[in-house]
């Protein structure tokens, strides 16, 4: 049984945080048809990293992660035939999910301020950057731009070393991936009032109110005057021991603040005689650089001839929130991610077999589950649109 299972999904989506919500869907049973441009596809095929053989339009690892369990039609909107075939799509479906720029969607027939009127069972969802109407200069947003004026720039670095280049966040797509299940879990609960109701919605999901809301209390002391919103690298820094320090085998980060930790940090380090001055409120209450400095120089020393496992393992069990920073490889042979399966082994055509990530949550009735690779561009053309009277290629 699947969670999702009785409902139909159209995907205009073309970028990650769509195609990621989408994914997410799909991967709970839901049906989702994905349109594709003619001959080049979603421009999500072409992005990297990229198969050094194949087609072009079948290489990303990124368009086979993001697309698994769905079904690639392709349909040319830029033709009257195309976007009369769209309308009869929608008529067809659920819920119709994009992430295009304010006014695309309108552009194809389907104005959002308008779109219940003609559907009123359907389920409209919009991902943009900063939701209808926004200013010129804000349309075209990418998530670097969505990153910073959400306040998240001032989240990285923090503990960092002065005399290094200062770090541009978590990962090409953070945002977009963030975004992407909020759409899905708004969809959802759409589909659920539904159930009651009988009447779909419009939902406007934008990147820029999702990332604010992810923002911790250290942003809100900058709202509240606490402290000072300066815009210097340190600025979110919460000049404590807490950072990202190396090992043997790579780095880890550490994250000390309350008195316990204190006492485990001590223990852990062999009760070093200069910690002796410190007051046992330090952390809270009586920071000075110099502290911060001495404890960060006696873990980098500590560290020296650890590795990463090791390391996680002392300090964790004295209490102490210390952990290493994996790559994907060490992800691969985590004992707590084998156990979990988190990771399953999907054959695509084109790029062969390989370990793609899950899902971080276990439903026992009704599981989340790859069924099917990635589509081929156009690969279920035919069969989607055969009832629909529409293009056939």
């Amino acid at each position: 049984m699947s969670a999702l299972g009785k409902y139909k999904i159209l995907e205009l989506a073309e970028d990650v945080s769509g195609e990621y919500c989408g994914k997410l869907l799909a991967d709970f049973g839901a049906e989702v048809i994905k349109v594709e441009r003619p001959g080049c596809g979603s421009p999500t095929r072409h992005m990297s990293p990229l198969a050094a053989e194949g087609a072009d339009n079948e290489k990303s690892g990124l368009f086979a992660y993001l697309n698994t369990n769905k079904h690639s039609v392709v349909l040319d909107l830029a033709t009257e035939t195309g976007l009369k075939t769209l309308v009869r799509l929608v008529g067809q479906v659920d819920i119709v999910l994009d992430d295009h720029p304010d006014g695309w969607l309108k552009s194809v027939g389907l104005d959002p301020h308008s779109f219940n009127d003609k559907w009123p069972s359907q389920v409209l969802c919009s991902i943009t950057a900063y939701g209808q109407n926004p200013p010129d200069d804000h349309r075209h947003a990418q998530d670097l731009t969505v990153f910073h004026s959400s306040g998240w720039g001032y989240h990285t670095p923090g503990g960092s070393y002065d005399e290094r280049p200062p770090l541009k966040g978590p990962g090409r797509f953070l945002v977009s991936y963030e975004t992407g299940m909020d759409a899905a879990l708004t969809i959802v609960a759409a589909l659920y009032e539904r159930e009651a109701s009988g009447k779909g919605q419009f939902i406007d999901v934008a990147k820029n109110e999702v990332m604010a809301s992810r923002s911790d209390y250290v942003l809100a002391q900058f709202v509240n005057g606490d402290m000072d919103a300066r815009p210097t690298r340190d600025a979110y820094d919460l000049r404590g021991p807490a950072g990202n320090f190396q090992c043997k085998d790579g780095y880890v980060y550490m994250w000390m603040a309350a008195p316990n930790e204190w006492t485990a940090f001590k223990k852990l380090l062999g009760e070093p005689e200069c910690f002796n001055t410190y007051p046992p409120m330090w952390l809270m209450m009586e920071l000075t650089p110099e502290r911060i400095a001495e404890t960060r120089h006696h873990l980098r020393e500590w560290l020296k001839d650890k590795g990463k496992d090791e390391a996680a393992a002392a300090a964790q069990k004295l209490g102490l929130p210390l952990v290493a920073l994996n790559n994907p490889r060490d992800l691969e042979r985590s004992p707590q991610y084998i156990h979990r399966n988190y990771f399953a082994r999907v054959e695509h055509p084109v790029l062969g077999a390989t370990l793609y990530p899950t899902v971080p949550y276990k439903m026992s009735e009704t599981p989340a589950e790859i069924r099917s690779p990635a589509p081929l561009l156009g690969q279920h053309t035919l069969e989607k649109l055969a009832h629909v009277g529409g293009e056939k290629r």
